[in-house]
């Protein structure tokens, strides 16, 4: 249905567009499994005043809808929640990230922080989780689908441009680094998806890329750390920029 885009990668994972998918079907799968998404956000500063509430409100509304969720929301103060009507299906747990003076790296404090959590108490209490930012805002179903052990977003923009422009590190002694010639698309850093287990290993590779990195005198960002780690690790499921398109970009007919 959907011949204008590629909807299959290299290896064989599939990139979910508009009509490519019957989550009906889908939907009979995951209803017997009775599973358990987790969706993390993080909201410090004035991200917190102006994003926080209409992702809430939005995720409340088009987040797996039918199935149990738990929202973690980490926020740096303590943050009042919106009022949301209560559901059995919905949990809200708000954590405070704790802002050690020496992690001068917004991304870098929010990764660790999550990380901690999922070791902790996350890994048993849901079956997939996602990680987003706050400034973004559901404007439809975000579905099983979705779902998947390790699921990438592809960047709104890159995806559009020639692989050669991508802005991959390329400093050799960078563990971020994805030399030119080498690399699959673009990822974009908005939203990260997979088992608990999975999100936990990404994350202790980006933590252990930041301490190489700062050893050697270089600060790689989290999103050029994310492209690496899956050049190195195969995403499972690919969401196309219609997950995560950016309204600054006018879309182009696939979108």
């Amino acid at each position: 249905k959907r011949p204008d885009v590629i909807t299959k990668t290299d290896w064989l994972a599939p990139i979910l567009w508009e009509g490519t998918f019957d989550r009906r079907v889908l939907e009979k799968h995951y209803r017997r499994q009775n599973i358990t998404v987790g969706l993390a956000v993080f909201a410090t500063g004035r991200f917190a005043e102006e994003y926080l509430r209409p992702f809430l409100h939005s995720a409340n509304k088009r987040f797996m809808t039918g199935y149990r969720a738990i929202f973690y929301i980490m926020v740096d103060a303590f943050f009042k929640l919106p009022d949301i009507g209560p559901s059995p299906l919905r949990t809200f747990k708000a954590f405070k990230v704790g802002t050690e003076r020496w992690w001068l790296d917004g991304p870098l404090v929010h990764v660790k922080s999550l990380g901690e959590h999922i070791a902790s108490h996350i890994r048993d209490e849901v079956d997939f989780l996602f990680s987003m930012a706050a400034n973004q805002v559901f404007q439809n179903e975000f579905g099983v689908e979705t779902l998947g052990p390790l699921v990438a977003q592809l960047h709104a923009w890159w995806y559009f441009r020639n692989t050669k422009n991508f802005p991959y590190e390329r400093r050799l002694t960078s563990a971020a680094c994805i030399p030119f010639g080498q690399g699959d698309f673009y990822y974009g850093s908005l939203m990260v998806g997979g088992t608990p287990h999975n999100i936990l290993d990404f994350i202790k590779e980006y933590l252990n890329g930041v301490i190489h990195d700062i050893k050697n005198g270089l600060n790689s960002t989290y999103e050029k750390h994310l492209n690496k780690y899956f050049y190195l690790n195969k995403p499972t499921k690919l969401l196309s920029p219609e997950y995560s398109w950016d309204l600054a970009f006018s879309p182009p007919p696939q979108i």
